[in-house]
């Protein structure tokens, strides 16, 4: 299936195909130099059947981790690609998941001021979420995602066949950002979740949530307005993510998390139900001040204030600027009051 993002000269195709990871040659333009980036914990084939379809490769293989969006890493892609004679002309492909896809394009965007960047997303978050709308973004300072670019790749390739190697936690930790995606914006899609088995139908997930996120895209590709909704859960679940001494979570274990508090009283039960069967509902000893801190250290943050994505009904938002204590009080009162 063709999903065509349009954003007028930033424009690209999203194919999503079954094996079309054999097939990257014919739908991306290989014929020149490519940096190949990937990481530890991406089956090396991955990238080496990439590789196979290049007229020059070179392979680039990073440790897997949020570590390795630093500045120190980006400094060692746009070493690699000088070291090689990379042209203007050349390009950057990612072979990997969201931490990978994020590294890749900025290093991209930056090279002589921006070279040509494809992105194949491996995990079920990247492939979902993270591979299209254009965000890449290295972390500095502690804070996640503080340096980057809006950064549109030339084409995304999706591969639902590469899911297969993911274990079960990871397969999990993609599914947040569908249920996020349904929960705003498409009632039809959150009832896959609540009535039918979610691996039999991981490419119309895949698909449906891929067109959410075209839609807003297309209306606000710089996060300006109605983009914000692509937030939702973010604000409290990177507060967990980017404190210290929390239990170790995952992206979308985080998000899960932080949805559930901007969700109204009457449709939280079956959120946590959705949640419970994708293997989301992580209860934590939540530490406020820290999640508090590490939540508003952060981009969207404007002074005391921060807008948040609240919904009253599945399939429908609202977007609210409130204080920031507000949001932390809304949560605790959440998960001390109504689940523990």
């Amino acid at each position: 299936m063709n999903i065509h993002l349009n954003l007028k000269e930033n424009s690209y195709d999203i194919i999503v195909e079954r094996g079309i990871l054999k097939e990257a040659g014919k739908h991306l333009n290989l014929d020149r130099r490519v940096l190949v980036v990937t990481d530890s914990g991406v089956p090396a084939e991955y990238a080496k059947l990439v590789a196979q379809q290049c007229k020059s490769p070179v392979i680039c293989t990073v440790e897997t981790g949020e570590d390795s969006k630093s500045l120190e890493v980006f400094g060692k892609l746009l070493q690699k690609m000088l070291e090689n004679g990379f042209s203007r002309k050349d390009c950057v492909v990612a072979v990997g998941g969201g931490v990978v896809g994020d590294l890749s394009g900025f290093a991209a965007s930056a090279y002589m001021r921006g070279i040509d960047f494809y992105n194949i997303p491996t995990t079920l978050l990247s492939q979902i979420d993270s591979s299209i709308g254009g965000k890449t973004a290295i972390n500095f300072g502690g804070v996640k995602n503080i340096v980057g670019a809006f950064y549109q790749p030339k084409k995304v390739l999706i591969d639902p066949q590469l899911l297969d190697t993911l274990t079960s936690r990871q397969f999990s930790n993609g599914l947040a950002e569908a249920v996020k995606m349904a929960l705003t914006s498409d009632k039809e899609l959150f009832e896959i979740f609540e009535k039918k088995d979610i691996k039999s139908n991981i490419d119309e997930i895949i698909v449906r949530s891929l067109n959410i996120k075209r839609t807003v895209v297309e209306q606000d590709e710089k996060e300006s307005g109605i983009r914000k909704i692509l937030n939702f859960g973010h604000t409290v679940g990177h507060g967990i993510e980017s404190s210290t001494n929390m239990l170790e979570l995952y992206h979308g274990e985080c998000v899960a998390l932080g949805l559930i508090p901007m969700c109204g009283e009457k449709i939280r039960s079956r959120v946590i139900e959705v949640l419970k069967k994708c293997n989301l509902y992580n209860l934590i000893d939540f530490q406020w001040d820290k999640i508090s801190e590490a939540a508003f250290h952060d981009k969207k943050a404007d002074g005391e204030f921060v807008t948040i994505t609240t919904v009253p009904e599945i399939g429908s938002f609202e977007l609210k600027t409130i204080k920031c204590s507000e949001v932390i009080e809304m949560a605790k009162n959440c998960f001390n009051g109504v689940i523990i």
